[in-house]
């Protein structure tokens, strides 16, 4: 039976704990992190699997979805939790914060706040008081997915570090869009992504 990646990483940290004491530290940093970096890539691709088993068998879907696959594992890749925590109320309808610009209050994005922990939700959002909403964690990939059909929202900001609301990754839905329209460029070079997919 074959070794799979992340089992070959931990046996990589292994050795190196064994045959490098003295550097001990930097090392288990180092090779922690790399394991840490294939489980995530295992899981998006295990995600990815699974949004083209759970697609509607009508001919289309499953395979328009393997289409743009390639958009959704590069925004993915970019991140560091293969899932996170939204906000969302009874109807699980997702929570939309709305900011404004600084300079000119006019100009108004709504955007939807992704944790990488349940209790991180507090740190940013009272909102997570709130009897009527709860955090939900969802797949990394069905979060995107699911971002293309989002109308009203202009973009996801990711939370990366645990306990801290600092440095987070915004995606936009008209980037994500661009890196899917490209992806089904080669096929159809008409073919638009319909507005109901996720």
């Amino acid at each position: 039976m074959g070794v799979s990646l992340i089992d070959f990483a931990y046996q990589l940290i292994s050795y190196q704990l064994l045959c490098s004491p003295c550097s001990l530290f930097p090392d288990l940093i180092f090779w922690t992190s790399i394991r840490n970096h294939l489980q995530v890539m295992t899981d998006l691709e295990a995600q990815i699997q699974l949004l083209i088993d759970n697609a509607p068998h009508d001919g289309k879907t499953p395979e328009l979805v393997a289409t743009i696959a390639p958009a959704l594992r590069v925004i993915a890749q970019k991140l560091r939790h293969s899932q996170y925590y939204i906000l969302q109320n009874l109807q699980e309808r997702w929570i939309l914060t709305t900011l404004s610009n600084k300079e000119n209050p006019k100009l108004e994005k709504h955007v939807v706040y992704a944790f990488p922990r349940l209790q991180d939700i507090s740190l940013s959002s009272s909102a997570g008081l709130n009897p009527q909403v709860a955090g939900k964690a969802i797949p990394v990939i069905n979060i995107l997915f699911q971002l293309v059909a989002l109308e009203p929202v202009d973009s996801i900001v990711f939370f990366e570090t645990p306990g801290r609301t600092s440095n987070p990754i915004e995606v936009q839905r008209t980037e994500l869009k661009n890196l899917i329209q490209q992806c089904l460029q080669p096929q159809k070079p008409n073919q638009q992504v319909p507005p109901n997919i996720a």
